[in-house]
C-alpha cells in the first residue's frame, strides 16, 4: 500500500485484501472488513504479530502475497478459500504478508479519534523494529511523488493510490479516502445481460480461455442512455449458448455482494469495449466493469483477455 496525506490522502497498493490485526493478552486475531476471523487461515501472519507485537494494539492494513514480483489477487483468493488443516501448507507454499497503513489502538488506548497525522507517526515508531511478512505502507506528502508512484507502481499490480486528509480521524465503515484508480479500457464479449432484452440492466462480459467463452464479472448498472443504445443490439442465441440461464452469486467472485443466484438473459455474442481497473485475476475481474460503446462491427473470435500477448 501506498499512501500520501497532508491535504493530499494516502496511495494504495491494492489487489489485497482489506484486513485487521488485534494482539492481546488472550491472543492474536486476524480478520476482515466483513468481520470473518481469518486467524487461522494465514498462520504465517498470526505467529508474525505474536512474536513481534505487544498486547494492547490494533492495526488496520491489507493482505498482500508476491508473486513473480506483482501482487497475486488470485492467489490471495485461493489462500482465503482453503480450510486450517491446509492452511499451513499454504502458508509455507505462497507465504502472504501484511501491509499496515493505520493504528486504531495503542497500549490498549483507542487512538481512532487523533488526526491521520498522528496515527501514522505512532504507527512508524511502531514499525521500525517490524520484519517481514508484517510491512509499513509507504506514504508520501509530496504530490510529485504521488504522481510518479500512480505511474510506476501499476506493473507491480497497484491499482491506484488512497489519498487521505492529515487532519481526518479513523472512521470506521465511513468513506472519507479518496481513491485514484488505473483504468484501461479493451474488448470483451457481451455474453448476456441482466434485465430483460428491452430494458438491460447490466452487461455480463465474457472473454475466451481454452476456446470456452467465460463469464469474467458484470458492468455497474448502465445509465438510461447505455440502455436505449444497447437494447437494439441484443438479439436472442442463434444456436447453442454456452451459458446457463441461472448462475450462483461466486460466478462473478468471492467479493461479489450479491448472495442470491442470478438469472441471466442470454444474448447473441457481440462485442463491447469496457473500462476496467487493474484487478484482474486472471480469470475474473475483481470489481465491476464499466461500459463505454457497443463494438458490433468488431469480431467476438478477435477478442483476448488481458495480457494474452
Amino acid at each position: 500500500m501506498t499512501r500520501s496525506t497532508r491535504q493530499h490522502p494516502a496511495s494504495e497498493v491494492q489487489s489485497t485484501c482489506r484486513a485487521a490485526a488485534s494482539v492481546q493478552d488472550g491472543g492474536v486475531r486476524l480478520w476482515s472488513r466483513r468481520g470473518t476471523d481469518m486467524s487461522a487461515t494465514f498462520p504465517e501472519i498470526v505467529a508474525a504479530l505474536e512474536a513481534q507485537l505487544d498486547p494492547g494494539i490494533v492495526l488496520d492494513g491489507e493482505l498482500v502475497v508476491w508473486q513473480d514480483g506483482r501482487l497475486a489477487f488470485e492467489v490471495l483468493q485461493e489462500r482465503m478459500g482453503r480450510g486450517p488443516r491446509a492452511a499451513a501448507s499454504a502458508a509455507r507454499a505462497r507465504p502472504a504478508s501484511l501491509v499496515m497503513f493505520d493504528v486504531l489502538e495503542l497500549d490498549g488506548h483507542d487512538v481512532r479519534a487523533e488526526p491521520f497525522d498522528a496515527r501514522r507517526a505512532l504507527l512508524v515508531e511502531i514499525a521500525a523494529t517490524w520484519r517481514p511478512p508484517l510491512n509499513l505502507s509507504p506514504m508520501t506528502a509530496d504530490v510529485d511523488e504521488a504522481r510518479e508512484w500512480f505511474e510506476t507502481y501499476v506493473v507491480a499490480g497497484v491499482e491506484g493510490l488512497v489519498v487521505k486528509g492529515g487532519s481526518q480521524p479513523y472512521r470506521s465503515g465511513e468513506r472519507i479516502w479518496l481513491k485514484v484508480k488505473h483504468r484501461s479500457t479493451l474488448d470483451v464479449v457481451c455474453g448476456a445481460v441482466i434485465g430483460t432484452l428491452s430494458q438491460p440492466q447490466e452487461i455480463v462480459a465474457g472473454l475466451p480461455f481454452d476456446g470456452d467463452l467465460r463469464i469474467v464479472g458484470p458492468t455497474t448498472p448502465l445509465t438510461p442512455g447505455s440502455r436505449r443504445r444497447l437494447a437494439p443490439l441484443l438479439q436472442r442465441p442463434t444456436g447453442e449458448h454456452p451459458w446457463p440461464t441461472r448462475i450462483s452469486p461466486g460466478t462473478f467472485g468471492r467479493f461479489n455482494p450479491r448472495s442470491t443466484p442470478i438469472d441471466l438473459t442470454l444474448v447473441q455474442p457481440f462485442v463491447v469495449e469496457v473500462s476496467a481497473d487493474v484487478a484482474w485475476s486472471g480469470r475474473l475481474f475483481r470489481h465491476p466493469l464499466r461500459f463505454i460503446r457497443s463494438r458490433p462491427d468488431a469480431e467476438v473470435s478477435a477478442v483476448q483477455p488481458p495480457n494474452a500477448g
